[in-house]
């Protein structure tokens, strides 16, 4: 086996323990109290309430996206409030700073350490979208593109937002 398909197979196995470790959540008896501090401390990080916004993480071939919309296309306040924080995200994430997805998740994410040790190798972008913002995330290295996927994966799971799990073929 090669060094790349090594390195792949390691970094995947976290996902499939994550899987398993989901599938257990759903009988946990902690399981709600954990989605209300995720909630109560996204809001707090995040400037607006989750319950006004609508969040997206796109899995894309090279990487992906975290979005957010405001629900009411006429809510001014929500969407400068979510472009001002995608535009923070974004600057932090170019530097290595997660300390924001890890203060919402009361520890670090999946993909974030290995996000970190290759951060030269992914970009970051902001872009501006009808009602919100995008972070538009970026490698041509297939292991940060497989650690941005770790990363996405667990925001779709812990946020509940029922987006694909698996990469968009554009």
């Amino acid at each position: 086996m090669n060094r790349l398909a090594l390195a792949l197979f390691l970094l995947s196995l976290p996902l499939f323990a994550q899987d398993s470790k989901q599938d257990d959540m759903k009988d946990c008896p902690m399981h709600a109290s954990h989605q209300a501090v995720v909630q109560s401390h996204g809001d707090q990080a995040m400037g607006f309430a989750h319950d006004k916004t609508t969040h997206h993480f796109r899995m894309l071939s090279d990487g992906g996206s975290i979005e957010v919309t405001a629900n009411d296309p006429d809510d001014k306040t929500n969407m400068t409030a979510i472009r001002s924080h995608l535009k923070h995200i974004a600057r932090m994430f170019s530097n290595g700073d997660f300390s924001t997805p890890m203060f919402i998740h009361d520890g670090v994410p999946p993909g974030v350490t290995t996000m970190k040790l290759m951060n030269s190798a992914i970009h970051y972008s902001y872009e501006e979208i009808r009602s919100g913002g995008r972070v538009r995330v970026k490698a041509d290295d297939p292991v940060a593109v497989a650690a941005i996927h770790d990363f996405l994966r667990f925001q779709i799971r812990e946020h509940q937002t029922g987006d694909s799990l698996e990469v968009a073929t554009r």
